[in-house]
């Protein structure tokens, strides 16, 4: 799986001082809306409007666009009748986009709707309740009373693919959240005091019964639902014959031939797989296409 390089332009340069007063009044800064975790998507791009056309909001900035413009986030309360979408613009969630949006576009709608999770999500000092001043143009939150700074949160996550030692089939589950319909790759948050590897064991172990004689890091992939980062790997296991689902959250394992998933991957058979948009697909695909 190819290694991307980051697409956005942060623009770290432009968050000292009162830098939102004075872009959000710049006749050249565009604004992301978020709403609900949900962006507007027309045409193939997210929908930018006039920072003067958007209120009640908590502001942040996202960086600088394609063409170097400022480029400013507006988190906006549930209802926002002004913001209401024409007929021919939608708003979408993540895994609503499939292959909509390009690398860029994408970037964009993950820092915009991981941010503005946060911007309205933690308004309080979580030491001594307090509420937070915000501070570099929406990326940190310092607090009057106690004198913490605060930055937005990630949660790392590991997802892996397993294969069997003669890397000819692949191990996937079906998720108790997904009632059985969908089969997909492993995956689980790292606990306190774990790295990466030991949440990998752990993880496989509790829900399919699996132990894993190699593990590769292959690629991540922010995911802001709700704050996660996705730590993509290959295993192999070492105990094919006996593994099993937990029952709880995973309802059943399986495994799939690479004929079997690459008639899944094209919509055929009663099997389905993760979304386009997701990393988990990359790692399926990533294995049927190395022997395909």
């Amino acid at each position: 799986m190819p290694v991307q390089p980051p697409f956005v332009d942060r623009a770290a340069d432009l968050r000292e001082g009162d830098a939102l007063t004075r872009l959000r009044t710049d006749p050249d800064a565009r604004t992301i809306v978020v709403r609900d975790g949900r962006l507007r998507v027309h045409d193939g791009e997210l929908w930018r409007a006039p920072a003067a056309e958007v209120d009640a909001a908590e502001w942040a900035l996202l960086g600088r666009d394609r063409d170097g413009s400022p480029l400013l986030l507006a988190a906006v309360p549930s209802v926002a009748d002004s913001l209401d979408a024409a007929p021919d613009e939608t708003w979408l969630g993540l895994r609503d986009t499939g292959g909509r949006l390009d690398g860029y576009e994408t970037e964009l709608f993950v820092e915009a709707v991981a941010l503005a999770a946060w911007l309205r999500e933690a308004p309080f000092c979580p030491a001594c309740g307090t509420r937070t001043e915000l501070r570099q143009a929406g990326w940190a939150r310092h607090c009057p009373g106690c004198g913490r700074e605060h930055f937005p949160r990630t949660d790392p996550a590991v997802i892996v693919a397993v294969e069997s030692a003669d890397g000819e089939r692949l191990l996937l589950g079906a998720n108790a959240n997904w009632r059985g319909r969908m089969y997909s790759c492993f995956a689980g948050f790292v606990e306190a005091g774990e790295s990466l590897e030991s949440t990998i064991h752990r993880e496989l172990a509790e829900e399919a019964g699996v132990r894993l004689r190699s593990i590769r890091y292959v690629s991540s992939q922010p995911w802001p639902y709700p704050r996660s980062l996705m730590v993509g790997f290959r295993a192999v296991a070492a105990n094919e014959e006996s593994v099993r689902a937990d029952g709880e959250e995973i309802l059943d394992v399986r495994w799939f031939t690479r004929a079997e998933i690459g008639a899944a991957l094209a919509g055929e058979g009663d099997v389905g797989l993760p979304g386009k948009a997701s990393i988990a697909r990359a790692l399926i695909v990533d294995w049927y296409e190395e022997h395909a």
